[in-house]
């Protein structure tokens, strides 16, 4: 008789239910922190008291809407660049490249490598380089190219293994049926590994919208919204949320902007699954 008792299985369960528990709390705690202060900011707007809401920074309201707008606009951007050159590479790699490249094994080698690099590393490299030596100083295209080339490893990674996932039957199909190369893989290929892509690009985008310590090095800790990407910078959400919290006098407002990151990295993941859900629907 097998045991009722299994110990992998109940390992498992412990370690499914842990991870759960640690989501939940976490989540639970920034969102019943923060958004009754969220209310208290909206009763401020109401009230016409300097708010969290004010289109424009100063020291009375800490205004976090021209660190929103920072955040889309690097975020969107960066991860817009990233994409297009982490797809391609993908294909590349796993479509194209012959087995045992010397120079394929060169990109996985650095694409894993880069992968595990501490953000910071990436803060001081773009501020050596795009700040610095290009001249772009502190400014968001800084903070978008620095951004672009940590989350690239990601989407690279993420594409290859949605592109292998594809079962190699269509391919042969779509040759058989007298389609080239480029034709099956835009065609056949791509929309059969969208799903994962599009997770890939999720991830991504919840990497930069809570990055810190690369954009404090590139895009600045300026209040203003970076109305051209090329010559002013901008602090983006996490940022503002560093900056409020290490100055010890805006707590509330720390944990409202806590509360506001929280939510709209749960809109846009929940957007990007819809709109890969519609998408696979169209295709049937």
């Amino acid at each position: 008789m097998k045991s009722r008792c299994n110990p992998m299985k109940m390992a498992v369960y412990f370690a499914a239910t842990f991870t759960i528990t640690v989501i939940v709390f976490i989540v639970g705690y920034i969102l019943i922190m923060g958004i009754p202060q969220i209310f208290n900011e909206l009763v401020k707007v109401v009230s016409g008291v300097p708010s969290l809401f004010d289109m424009k920074y100063t020291s009375d309201n800490v205004s976090f809407m021209p660190a929103i707008f920072n955040t889309l606009i690097i975020t969107f951007i960066a991860v817009g660049i990233s994409s297009v050159l982490g797809i391609f590479t993908a294909i590349y790699l796993v479509e194209y490249a012959k087995k045992g490249n010397l120079f394929v094994e060169l990109i996985q080698i650095t694409s894993e490598t880069l992968s595990g690099i501490p953000s910071i590393i990436y803060g001081l490299f773009g501020m050596i380089f795009f700040v610095t030596f290009v001249g772009f100083g502190y400014s968001l295209i800084s903070g978008i190219l620095t951004i672009a080339i940590m989350i690239l490893p990601l989407i690279i990674r993420s594409t290859q293994e949605a592109l292998k996932a594809v079962s190699q039957s269509y391919r042969e199909a779509s040759f058989g049926l007298g389609a080239g190369k480029l034709r099956t893989i835009f065609c056949i290929v791509l929309p059969s590994a969208t799903n994962g892509i599009i997770a890939g690009i999720i991830l991504a985008i919840g990497r930069v919208i809570g990055e810190t310590a690369a954009l404090l090095y590139t895009a600045g800790t300026t209040t203003n919204i970076g109305t051209n990407i090329f010559t002013t910078g901008g602090r983006t959400l996490s940022v503002h949320m560093y900056m409020l919290s290490g100055e010890g006098l805006h707590i509330d407002q720390t944990y409202a902007t806590a509360a506001i990151l929280l939510i709209i990295i749960l809109v846009i993941n929940g957007l990007s699954t819809l709109l890969a859900k519609k998408m696979m629907q169209g295709k049937q």
